[in-house]
């Protein structure tokens, strides 16, 4: 018996990962957030992750992992400044955070607040996202540039808007805003997107898995175990600043990872495979009776309308272009990024 793809024949969640390739999708995508405040509360985060912070300018967000003293990955998250002695960090996991900020405080004059309760967020991506901003906001985002966030107003909301997103789109935009407000903001969507086609994402798989891994972007059950130049993830890291676990990636660089992610495309319809995003280890991936890696994600492109993943591999042991088996079914290997 043939099982069919679950996301290829679904047409609910097929409409809905295309507005976001092909007009415009907004979801409910609220993180959790950590206010960081005080007078060291710039070279504090500088110590607790990898990528420079104390130089972000005011308004500005970065992209960047925290390691243990092993360097291995325990979350990634995005930083803002919103201004300079104040930081927002937008996190999943709260509750690992802040204990890792206890044990590493010392006599850093800091002070560190979970608002999460306070505000809620809605994603706005896709090709027509900035017209739709444009139409709700009381000021026009025309000139925000790429990982800016800004005050602004809706329908007199105060709110915060970020030019980035987790879907790969060239123009996608983050709107922060008191979580009472909810019911006004989803009502303004609504209003103000109907003239340009927009569709209110519903399906949790298509903004948590199908369009992010289309972009090659990562969860971090996706990097439990590896360290960012094992995964692609040490771009901007400055090592000249001091951070948890520099010794041990200093390492890594003077030896070469052990591992590489890559990407893989599979035509075959009635796949069935465990990857390690779904917990577990994965599916092991074995090359001439040996074993050189693990399925780390395993999803469908809408774009490419086949399955795609990920592989956490023995450095070298795979290329660009290699076909190869996991289990029974053929894959291609490729660049982490399909689209």
């Amino acid at each position: 018996m043939t099982n069919k793809n679950i996301y290829k024949y679904d047409n609910m969640k097929r409409m809905e990962h295309m507005a976001v390739r092909e007009t415009v999708g907004w979801y409910l995508w609220t993180h959790h957030l950590m206010e960081v405040t005080g007078k060291d509360s710039a070279v504090f985060l500088d110590k607790i992750y990898v990528n420079p912070i104390a130089n972000l300018k005011a308004g500005r967000a970065r992209y960047t992992t925290m390691l243990n003293d092993n360097a291995e990955i325990i979350d990634d998250v995005v930083v803002f400044r919103l201004d300079e002695e104040k930081f927002w960090i937008s996190t999943l996991f709260m509750n690992k955070l802040k204990p890792w900020l206890d044990q590493h405080k010392g006599d850093y004059e800091v002070k560190y607040t979970n608002i999460t309760p306070n505000y809620h967020m809605y994603a706005v991506q896709g090709p027509e996202a900035k017209e739709l901003i444009n139409l709700m906001a009381e000021e026009k985002i025309d000139d925000q540039k790429f990982f800016s966030i800004r005050d602004n107003k809706i329908d007199g909301i105060p709110v915060k808007i970020n030019y980035g997103g987790f879907t790969g789109e060239k123009f996608g935009y983050e709107v922060y805003f008191p979580s009472e407000e909810i019911g006004k903001i989803e009502e303004k969507l609504k209003e103000y997107g109907e003239s340009l086609g927009a569709k209110e994402i519903t399906e949790f798989q298509i903004m948590a898995w199908t369009l992010p891994t289309e972009a090659g972007f990562y969860y971090l059950r996706d990097l439990l175990h590896t360290n960012p130049m094992e995964v692609g993830l040490d771009t901007g890291i400055n090592c000249d600043k001091d951070f948890i676990g520099k010794e041990a990636l200093l390492k890594v660089k003077e030896n070469g990872p052990a591992k590489e992610m890559l990407g893989f495309t599979m035509d075959q319809d009635d796949v069935h495979l465990n990857a390690k995003d779904l917990g577990g280890p994965g599916d092991p991936v074995i090359v001439d009776g040996q074993e050189i890696g693990r399925l780390s994600k395993f999803n469908y492109s809408y774009v490419l309308d086949k399955n795609i993943g990920y592989i956490l591999a023995k450095k070298g042991a795979l290329k660009i272009g290699d076909k190869i088996k996991v289990k029974d079914y053929e894959a291609v290997i490729t660049e982490r990024k399909f689209i």
